[in-house]
Order: C-alpha cells, then sequence, then structure tokens
C-alpha cells in the first residue's frame, strides 16, 4: 500500500501541465520513431537528449521515458503494413503481422498491436509498482553463467520453435550466429572474419542487415511476383476498405489474445528485469511461448495470438527494465544506458538509496510511464484508419517507396554507404532463403543473441578459470538446466513416440 501511496504522489507531479506536455510530446515522438525503420529507441531517445537540458531532471526523464516506452507501440506500424519492422523488438510481430494484413485485416493486425501493448505495458507497469525496487534484487540473482542458460533456452527457442521444419530452424539459427561472429572479438579484440576488409572489422551492422533481409527481400519478391500481387491487391481492396471501418476487434478475436497478452505481460516484465535481456528478448520469448500454446491458426501464417504474444512481450519488458535502471543503476539495453547517463548528467546516482533519496523522481517517472501508454493507445488508434491507405497504394509505387525508406534507414545508421551495402546483399540473401523455405526470423534473433550469450558465457569462464561447475553450483542454475534439457529433448522424444505409434498402428493392421 505504501508503493501505491507514492504512486499517487508521483501523480500529483505528472498532472503539472508542463509534465503532461512533455509525456505527450514524447509518446507522439516515439510512435514516429518507433515506426521509421533504421532510427529506433536507441537512436531517438539519444538524439533527444540535449533538448532536454533546458528542463528539470524530472520532466526531462518523463519526456524520455514515455518516448523509450511508446516506441515498443511504433515499430509494430512498419513492421505489419510494410514488413519492416521498426525496432528490432518488432521482428516477431511481422511474423504473423504482415500475413494478417495481406488476408485483408490490416485494421485489426494494428489494433491487436496496439491492444496487447496497452495491456501487457500495463501488466508490466503495475508488477514495477507492487514490487519497484524489490524487482530489481531478482535481476542480481543472475550472473553471467544464469544468464548463458537463460540465453541458451532462447537460442533453443528460436531453432525448434520458429519456422515448421525444425531442422531449417537449426540451420538458419546457426547462420545468424555466424553472421554475428564477424568483426572485432569484444573481448579479447582479435578481428573475426573480416577478409581484409577495413569495414567488416566494426561487423554487420544490425539495422541495415534486418532492413534487407526482411524488407529489401520484399521489394525483390514484389518486383518479380508484381502481376500476381497486383491482381490479388486488386481483388482484395474492397475488403481493405470495408476492414478501416470495421477494424474494431470482435469479442472473439478479443478471446484470442487476452491468454497470450497475460502471459508475455508476467513472463516479459520479468525478462526486461534482467540485465541486458531488453524488449528483444521479451518479444522473442513471449511468441516462443505462445508456440507451445494452440492457436486457432497455424504461427506465422497470420495469427491473431503471435501479434498478441509479441507486443505485450515487449512492451512489458520495457517497462520492466526500468527496475535494475533506477534500482541498482545497471541498464538493460543500449537505450537503457543512455537514460542512466541522464540521470547522471542530472546530478542523480541510480541505485539502492535513489527511491529513498529521490522518491519523487522515481515515482513520477513510473507514474508517467501509466500516461504514456494512454497517450500511446490514443494516438496510435487514432491513425490506424490513414496507414491503412498504404496497403491501398499500387505496387508500381510501393516498390520505389519501400525501396528509399529502406536506404534510408540503412544509411542512418552510420552515415555511410556501408549500411547500404549490408542491406542489398542482406536483401537478396534474405530473398533467397525466403524462396527456398527457409524462415530468415531465426536468423535475425539468433544475430541479436548470439553475441550476449558469447559475453555471458566467456565471461563464466573467466570468472571460474575454465570449470564447468560454474553452470551447476546452484539451484537456479539447476532448474535453468532443466528447462534447457526438457526443450532440446521435447521435439526428440515427440518423434520418437510418433515413430513408435505409427509402427505400432501398421503393425495392428
Amino acid at each position: 500500500m505504501e508503493n501505491f501511496a507514492m504512486l499517487f504522489a508521483g501523480f500529483q507531479t505528472v498532472l503539472d501541465p508542463v509534465n503532461i506536455g512533455a509525456c505527450m510530446l514524447g509518446a507522439i515522438l516515439g510512435l514516429v520513431v518507433g515506426a521509421m525503420p533504421g532510427i529506433g529507441s536507441l537512436a531517438g531517445v539519444a538524439l533527444l537528449l540535449p533538448l532536454t537540458y533546458k528542463f528539470n531532471p524530472t520532466t526531462a526523464i518523463i519526456m524520455l521515458g514515455a518516448l523509450y516506452y511508446s516506441n515498443m507501440y511504433g515499430g509494430s506500424f512498419s513492421a505489419i503494413l510494410l514488413n519492416i519492422p521498426g525496432d528490432t523488438p518488432a521482428i516477431t510481430t511481422a511474423l504473423d503481422g504482415y500475413p494478417m494484413a495481406k488476408k485483408g485485416r490490416p485494421g485489426q493486425a494494428l489494433v491487436a498491436a496496439n491492444l496487447s501493448s496497452f495491456i501487457g505495458g500495463t501488466i508490466g507497469i503495475l508488477i514495477l509498482t507492487i514490487t519497484a525496487s524489490g524487482l530489481a534484487q531478482v535481476g542480481l540473482m543472475f550472473g553471467y553463467a544464469e544468464m548463458t542458460v537463460v540465453l541458451l533456452i532462447a537460442m533453443t527457442s528460436i531453432s525448434w520453435l520458429i519456422g515448421e521444419n525444425p531442422i531449417k530452424g537449426i540451420v538458419i539459427t546457426m547462420l545468424g550466429i555466424l553472421v554475428a561472429s564477424i568483426g572485432m572479438d569484444t573481448l579479447s579484440g582479435v578481428p573475426r572474419y573480416d577478409f581484409g576488409n577495413i569495414y567488416l572489422l566494426g561487423g554487420i551492422t544490425f539495422t541495415p542487415f534486418v532492413i534487407g533481409c526482411v524488407g529489401f527481400a520484399q521489394v525483390i519478391k514484389l518486383v518479380n511476383e508484381r502481376k500476381a500481387d497486383e491482381e490479388k491487391r486488386h481483388s482484395e481492396e474492397q475488403k481493405v476498405k470495408l476492414s478501416i471501418r470495421g477494424s474494431l476487434l470482435k469479442g472473439h478475436d478479443f478471446r484470442r489474445i487476452l491468454p497470450p497478452i497475460l502471459r508475455s505481460g508476467v513472463l516479459g516484465t520479468f525478462v526486461g528485469v534482467l540485465p541486458g535481456s531488453g524488449a528483444t528478448t521479451g518479444s522473442m520469448v513471449g511468441y516462443a511461448m505462445q508456440k507451445k500454446f494452440k492457436s486457432e491458426e497455424p504461427m506465422g501464417t497470420g495469427a491473431i495470438e503471435g501479434i498478441a504474444a509479441s507486443e505485450a512481450g515487449n512492451n512489458a519488458a520495457a517497462a520492466g527494465a526500468f527496475a535494475p535502471l533506477l534500482a541498482l543503476g545497471i541498464p538493460g539495453s543500449g537505450t537503457g544506458a543512455v537514460l542512466l547517463g541522464g540521470l547522471m548528467m542530472w546530478g542523480l546516482n541510480p541505485g539502492p538509496l535513489l527511491f529513498d533519496t529521490n522518491p519523487e523522481f522515481c515515482w513520477s517517472l513510473i507514474s508517467s510511464l501509466y500516461l504514456a501508454n494512454v497517450f500511446t493507445l490514443l494516438v496510435a488508434i487514432l491513425i490506424i484508419p490513414v496507414l491503412i491507405n498504404i496497403l491501398s497504394v499500387p505496387v508500381k509505387y510501393m516498390i520505389p517507396i519501400i525501396t528509399c525508406v529502406c536506404i534510408v534507414g540503412a544509411y542512418s545508421t552510420s552515415y555511410s554507404m556501408y549500411g547500404v551495402v549490408i542491406m542489398f546483399i542482406s536483401g537478396i540473401i534474405g530473398y533467397l532463403l525466403e524462396k527456398n523455405g527457409f524462415p530468415t526470423a531465426p536468423m535475425l534473433l539468433a544475430f541479436v543473441l548470439a553475441p550476449m550469450l558469447e559475453e555471458n558465457m566467456r565471461k563464466a569462464f573467466i570468472a571460474s578459470q575454465g570449470k564447468l561447475g560454474i553452470f551447476v553450483n546452484s539451484p537456479l542454475k539447476l532448474v535453468l538446466l532443466a528447462i534447457f534439457l526438457v526443450l532440446v529433448l521435447t521435439p526428440v522424444v515427440k518423434s520418437i513416440l510418433r515413430k513408435v505409434k505409427g509402427s505400432n498402428t501398421k503393425a495392428a493392421v
């Protein structure tokens, strides 16, 4: 009850007209930033940080917090309408969001994404409110060894649960790990797979890579299948127009998305608390977990449950990430590191004493997340009818428009043609993989998680002087290892049982 009393005091601060204006501005800018491929929350918060120098610390962090949080909403717009994730957490949203839009239900896909973000985010903020500084202590339990096993679980989930063919899932996951290995070794500084090219020493930049694999690959597909796609779009044009008015979800659709929202909301919050995990891991884990539950449509073909699981997971993780940031001074992502720098610049010292020394600041920030959640949902719902018009644009215009968006997004990450070249090459590779039945999503997710896995695993071995015992010397590690083994062995056991059942059936006949 004490936490809710402090939350009420925080609302009194946030409801100041200046703070409300800052929160609204951050929410709107977050939507725009999130929907634009190549920018993302990290670049958005970093670019806007200097604008907050004239504000007092509370107003400044309210604006930046709202921007970071609402960015999770924005990424789904381009993912659903153009199959170009606006930010890394939206990769899993595109898996079902874009197919659902192609089926003539773009309005329902966007509403489902925004509603899932709202409910999942609300769950995350509520858990953050109730546990506050205590939740951060959970994150302290996860050292290098624990995070290694958690990331192994995540990688295993990618290979088995995404893609209808597990073998193809494993192969494409390994390809993602291989691409992530290019560049300078972060611990030893040794170049890897640079082939004497100075640009490759910095590794493959993620944003051009994902824009190419998903967005530019879509352009190549449109070019090759333009005539058939034009006929299909023409036959579905009336359906899209009708769906503008009927974008709101029906009761049946809401009942379909509610269970995955609740599961991903709770799980995503605790994923966000873990050091270095972030919203991308939250969305991926939420989506992977939904694969274990029944969906009315196969996942990856336009299942609304997949959209709900992904969006609820990333927004809940974004909320959960504030717990270690405020209570321990540990940022969960690059964006969190920028926010941490802002806190220190304003003379605040994040850590266990922050809730005691600056309670009005902490609770004002948490209160602003509630406000940002509501503002962002309202703005997102209001602009859906305008966004749906994108789907009625003829393919001959969409091809150059999407190409320009891809080029600008790739160039904006490094302000050099290196990003554009990476985008073109990865686009060709992405198209060839999709054409041959290899899903690109596992490769992209493995590309994100592999560096984190390598860093945590190597640090764990350094801490234990190379001894494997560091992974089994506590109950928490044993539980995590048991989960990992279950995930690895379950598909094998199912395959064996299926063969035994088939042989018994033949014998009976």
